[in-house]
């Protein structure tokens, strides 16, 4: 065992090792050898991939000193402006009560602000086009958490892990011909 200790020194001196892992005490048992063989504690806090922290975010405003995003959802495409207020949110010039009168699709618009804990802090100006409501809300929920993440780059951590920033990339199947639908037949008949 001594031996092996003595020529595990003699490789670290010969590669260039540290000379202290090298005069280790032989008699300390084998936690010498793994104190000079241990790696370093891995951080995932400082380690962006390259060794240096992951870089933050800068705020992106227009002269206006709000946050603009797009957002998508369905056939829906909605543009969405985000600036500091009381938490009105209006849509095409209608308030969201109005426009999206089903309380399901004003709870899908409000999710982005509610993980957030900034329900009521913002104001939100939204045109939306194409689609339907349900495609509509989406999409502006979409561009809600894009333009929050834009005003408040900090959150941006919070909205991702809840999945709010990926365009949800389900769209209705195109119909082929020779079927009634994309996968529905006629109705066959024997005779």
């Amino acid at each position: 065992m001594e031996d092996t200790r003595q020529s595990l020194a003699d490789l670290k001196d010969i590669a260039g090792g540290t000379p202290a892992a090298a005069e280790a005490p032989a008699t300390g048992g084998d936690t010498a050898v793994a104190e000079a063989e241990a790696p370093a504690e891995y951080n995932p806090a400082t380690d962006g991939g390259g060794g240096a922290p992951a870089p933050i975010r800068e705020q992106e405003l227009d002269a206006q000193g709000r946050a603009y995003a797009t957002g998508r959802r369905k056939d829906a495409v909605a543009r969405v402006w985000v600036k500091p207020g009381t938490g009105k949110i209006t849509v095409n010039g209608r308030d969201q009560a109005e426009f999206f009168a089903r309380p399901t699709l004003r709870l899908i618009i409000n999710q982005p602000f509610d993980i957030t804990d900034r329900r009521g802090q913002y104001d939100v100006v939204a045109t939306v086009k194409g689609g339907g409501l349900s495609g509509q809300a989406g999409a502006v929920k979409h561009g809600i958490s894009q333009a929050l993440s834009k005003f408040e780059p900090k959150l941006r951590a919070t909205i991702k892990t809840a999945g709010f920033l990926t365009r949800d990339s389900r769209v209705v199947e195109r119909k082929k011909y020779g079927r009634a639908k994309a996968r529905k037949s006629f109705q066959f008949s024997k005779r």
